[in-house]
């Protein structure tokens, strides 16, 4: 398994419908090629609300994306095209399951960096929660 120091942009927009919110991170991670998909891996910030945590995206093609949070708050989405899938979520305040619907998942990763993005829909018990859209440039 190759890994190589990068430089990550993130950008996360949030929606609930009414009004939109983004939030920009810059940070160092790492890239790894595994056998079918690439792996982001970076450590969060307090900027992000999530000092002490690792977020790693594990990305297969354009099909699905795997994004888990370790750390003082633990959780994990999957994101697939065509399926909704129920993950655990987990907060300072207690972990909750939501649903997580995919819009859409498009990537140019290779082992040199690129582009990923994609966007999904969350709820909790059938109630719409919000829409959600990841940028990430890794170079």
């Amino acid at each position: 398994m190759n890994s190589k120091d990068v430089n990550i942009t993130l950008i996360s927009t949030q929606s609930d419908g009414n009004e939109k919110q983004s939030t920009e991170l810059f940070t160092k991670g790492k890239l790894f090629v595994k056998d079918d998909r690439f792996v982001i891996s970076y450590e969060e910030s307090e900027a992000t609300g999530f000092e002490g945590s690792v977020t790693t995206l594990e990305v297969f093609f354009q099909d699905k994306v795997i994004m888990e949070r370790k750390g003082a708050a633990s959780s994990q989405l999957i994101i697939e095209k065509g399926k909704k899938h129920f993950c655990r979520y987990g907060t300072p305040y207690g972990d909750f399951t939501i649903g997580v619907n995919a819009q859409d998942i498009k990537s140019t990763l290779d082992e040199n960096g690129g582009t990923l993005k994609f966007s999904y829909v969350l709820d909790i018990n059938a109630s719409y929660i919000g829409d959600f859209e990841i940028n990430i440039d890794v170079k």
